[in-house]
């Protein structure tokens, strides 16, 4: 998704309790940033406006969550959001951390000794060109980058919603080949829930008022 550029983005962010801004300082010491140091960590991959990750949080306070995007704007605004949706809850944001990096890169600001117990992938671009496909949030080359700072074998999990028939068959192809057994997938996901409490994204309302039906599946390595 485009955005514009907002000026007040970063100031915002350098000025949050819950932005860091060298991410890459903190592998492998991910969990000590966190108050409650001792929960499960979890990350979301291209979090946007954030809105998924404010109620995600809020919701889970015995959880840990780092969300990561690549647009100022975009962080700028999931800042807002997820202070916001804190504030009506009449919390504080201590479970929950933003930073900007390059998600194909993202094994260079997370390792093995952050246990990353679970990734939410959320309607991730399809790349539907074949020699961009490698750009794929869900494609093996990445997966493999996942697998070096996932929990233990059996532990670590994908959560994986898109409105892309293609993407989604290839993403199953994908999770398989890398080492990871499909756990629970379906191709509607609001006839056929495989999430306790599924939070609907701002692109997966916008897919299913379209009359488009949200595929999605929940991936462990084995």
């Amino acid at each position: 998704m485009r955005i514009r550029y907002k000026k007040w983005a970063r100031p915002e962010l350098e000025a949050s309790q819950f932005y860091i801004d060298e991410p890459e300082k903190i592998k492998g010491k991910w969990k000590k940033q966190f108050e409650k140091s001792n929960q499960p960590l979890h990350l979301e991959l291209g979090c946007g406006k954030g809105q998924f990750i404010a109620k995600l949080a809020v919701k889970n306070q015995n959880i840990n969550y780092l969300a990561i995007d690549l647009v100022d704007a975009m962080l700028g605004l999931a800042k807002r959001n997820i202070e916001q949706t804190y504030q009506e809850a009449n919390l504080e944001p201590k479970n929950v951390f933003i930073t900007r990096f390059d998600i194909e890169r993202i094994h260079l600001i997370l390792d093995k000794q952050d246990e990353i117990e679970r990734i939410y992938i959320n309607f991730c671009n399809p790349w539907p060109r074949g020699k961009h496909r490698k750009k794929r949030l869900t494609h093996s080359i990445q997966l493999e980058k996942y697998k070096q700072f996932l929990k233990e074998v059996g532990d670590g999990e994908i959560y994986f919603k898109t409105d892309d028939d293609e993407l989604f068959a290839s993403s199953l192809m994908y999770f398989e080949k890398s080492g990871f057994s499909i756990l629970k997938k379906t191709y509607d996901l609001h006839q056929e829930p495989i999430f306790n409490k599924n939070i609907e994204t701002e692109h997966e309302k916008m897919f299913s008022e379209q009359g488009i039906k949200i595929k999605a599946c929940i991936a462990k390595l084995n």
